[in-house]
């Protein structure tokens, strides 16, 4: 099943060139989930292939503008696009109050259903669920209430050796019970024991996506053992105690902590407009966990 995200925004507070504020698009056994939306992404969308019309689920972080300033143009382009079907946001309540207004005093009635649901910063929740993952909040520490996003798939079926039923001529209807691990007995008394004919399916994986935070270490319980974690890097190591004033993370501090939750690879962004390079917050990273690639627009990266 296909689990992979790309970055379409990877820099804080102010875009740079060719570095757009935050938002990511997760593609899931092709279901399209966006997390955070700032400014232009519409045009990223466009730019690297992806049809908004295909995003069903869209996750706000905070209410700070680089996480959110993109999405009222994209509603308004679907809305424009004859958009029918639902969508769903999750965000902060007061997200609703700013959409509600921008609608109103440009007199705009959507032409699809808006279905928002308020997420609180005060302790981790399961937040969504369907066939192939759950979402889970993660509570991090900034100047404003804010969260992350654990995405977590669901352990799919059993796989059945196909070839060996094929062989043994099992009529296709066992199939399902066998992938549901289910040992059977058919008309004729023959035994289907399940593990002769199938094998277990992959480990179910997972993604953390780490906004804006104070590295203290309060959150690291919901995002261990991820296959792939996304954490801010506003600042190298020697910008410390401006990260520490802004609630904000380093890059050799968002690699001590995919040590220190077990992490399997690292993904970094929202790297500060000072930085016209950003192989230097690369090189910190890797001093302390070697698989860390950075975030950058248009790169897709398998969980």
């Amino acid at each position: 099943m296909k689990f992979e995200v790309t970055i379409l925004g990877s820099s804080s507070a102010t875009p740079v060139y060719n570095r757009n504020p935050s938002a990511q698009l997760l593609n899931c056994n092709e279901k399209f989930y966006l997390i955070d939306c700032g400014e232009g992404t519409q045009q990223q969308l466009i730019k690297y292939g992806f049809k908004a019309s295909k995003i069903d689920f869209i996750f706000i972080s905070h209410l700070h503008g680089d996480h959110y300033f993109g999405l009222i143009g994209l509603l308004s382009t679907m809305h424009l696009n004859g958009r029918i079907k639902p969508i769903k946001i999750f965000g902060p309540a007061a997200l609703m109050e700013i959409l509600e207004l921008q609608f109103k005093h440009s007199e705009t009635i959507l032409r699809y259903p808006l279905e928002f649901v308020p997420i609180t910063a005060d302790e981790p929740r399961l937040i969504f669920e369907n066939s192939d993952l759950t979402v889970s909040t993660i509570v991090l520490n900034h100047r404003i209430p804010c969260t992350g996003f654990v995405f977590m798939e669901k352990k799919r079926l059993r796989k059945v050796i196909v070839e060996k039923l094929e062989e043994e001529n099992i009529p296709l209807e066992y199939y399902p019970l066998l992938k549901r691990g289910v040992d059977l007995t058919l008309p004729d008394g023959k035994v289907l024991l399940n593990l002769d004919y199938t094998t277990d399916s992959d480990e179910p994986r997972k993604y953390a996506y780490c906004s804006d935070t104070l590295c203290d270490g309060s959150y690291f319980e919901e995002i261990k053992d991820c296959d792939t974690l996304y954490h801010e890097a506003t600042f190298l190591q020697e910008m410390l105690e401006r990260a520490n004033q802004t609630h904000h993370t380093t890059a050799l501090q968002a690699a001590q902590t995919a040590v220190k939750t077990g992490a399997k690879k690292l993904l970094i962004g929202h790297f500060s407009s000072r930085y016209k390079t950003l192989q230097p917050l690369l090189e910190e990273a890797v001093q302390a966990f070697e698989n860390t690639q950075l975030a950058q627009e248009g790169s897709t990266f398998q969980i």
